[in-house]
């Protein structure tokens, strides 16, 4: 699962990505990033595992982005049109910019492109008819017309579930893609920016990129917990924006434990539990033959897998148990 960030020239996105990368940050524009899970800190020391692992999100820094009044170019909308979720950074720091006309002009942006892209496809769809081509799908073409209708009125494709269907997927519609928007203030004003409520698919958030980039690169842990306490900051921006991120990508954590690894896990929200077998190995998906759950909450009740146990609260699971964020699962399988 791969997330471009990407903005107007200017508008921070370069500090923002060089606090999530860190190091990484360094070498090139794309970096692994790790997603904060605490639910595996209690397993950690139950089982001294030798090894931790935690979830991650590719997060890649797009380059370029339009200036004032220019729009954000064909060549940036191009290029994150393969990308699963969007992050666009936005200028509330500088006083040249207004961020609310930034988000707007954004999603103008992309509503224009896909309008350009159906357009284009609905053209080719008319010769395709009068040929009698084998490749044409009349229910494709209604599905095209009626989101270029609501694109017309504009309005953003994302969340609509009558447009997240096998027809339309290949077409990757930025306005169909869930988006985080990130302002970006200064480290005196970010807190107290307004910003648009969250719709399907959009959130919103508000950060001090430079102040996230300062507090990263404090490698001791004990001092940048200082310096958080000093700013009065219980959880970090970069946290937020983390997992925000995970949301919006549709994916919830499971986790395994043992005394080799402790692990978290991404699958998709409402998986059945041979997908999320999947996620480990093919082989445990293909071979799948029961799930023992133990909930979370279930066990941070007891303590143990053995109390756990006990209490009759470790399940056996088939085929169509959808697995939940934070169960505890060890899969049974044969191949």
């Amino acid at each position: 699962m791969k997330t471009a960030i990407f903005g107007f020239a200017g508008a921070g996105k370069t500090d923002l990505f060089a606090a999530l990368a860190g190091k990484a940050a360094l070498s090139g524009n794309r970096a692994m990033v790790k997603v904060p899970e605490p639910r595996l800190d209690p397993l950690i020391e139950l089982f001294n595992a030798r090894k931790v692992t935690y979830s991650e999100i590719e997060y890649l820094d797009i380059p370029g982005g339009g200036g004032k009044g220019t729009g954000l170019g064909e060549r940036v909308l191009s290029e994150i049109r393969s990308y699963d979720c969007l992050l666009a950074v936005l200028d509330a720091f500088s006083g040249l910019n207004d961020p609310k006309a930034q988000w707007q002009a954004i999603e103008a942006d992309m509503i224009v492109s896909d309008m350009a892209v159906i357009e284009k496809k609905l053209e080719r769809m008319v010769l395709d008819k009068k040929k009698n081509a084998p490749g044409y799908d009349p229910k494709q073409e209604a599905l095209l017309k009626k989101a270029l209708e609501t694109l017309e009125n504009e309005t953003p494709l994302r969340g609509i579930e009558e447009f997240d269907v096998p027809e339309l997927r290949g077409f990757a519609f930025l306005s169909g893609k869930p988006i985080l928007y990130v302002w970006n203030g200064s480290e005196s004003n970010y807190t107290d920016l307004s910003l648009p409520e969250d719709q399907p698919g959009q959130k919103h958030l508000a950060v001090a990129a430079k102040l996230e980039r300062e507090l990263a690169e404090i490698e001791d842990p004990e001092e940048r917990q200082m310096f958080l306490d000093d700013l009065g900051i219980t959880e970090t921006a970069l946290d937020k924006i983390i997992a925000k991120t995970y949301e919006l990508l549709g994916l919830i954590s499971f986790l395994t434990a043992g005394e080799k690894e402790v692990r978290s896990w991404p699958v998709r929200k409402g998986a059945k539990a041979p997908e999320a077998a999947g996620v480990i190995h093919s082989d445990f998906e293909k071979g799948f033959i029961r799930a023992e759950v133990i909930a979370y909450a279930d066990f941070l009740e007891h303590g143990t897998f053995k109390a756990c146990k006990d209490k009759g609260l470790a399940r056996l699971e088939g085929k169509e148990y959808v697995v939940k964020d934070g169960d505890i699962v060890e899969f049974r399988f044969n191949v």
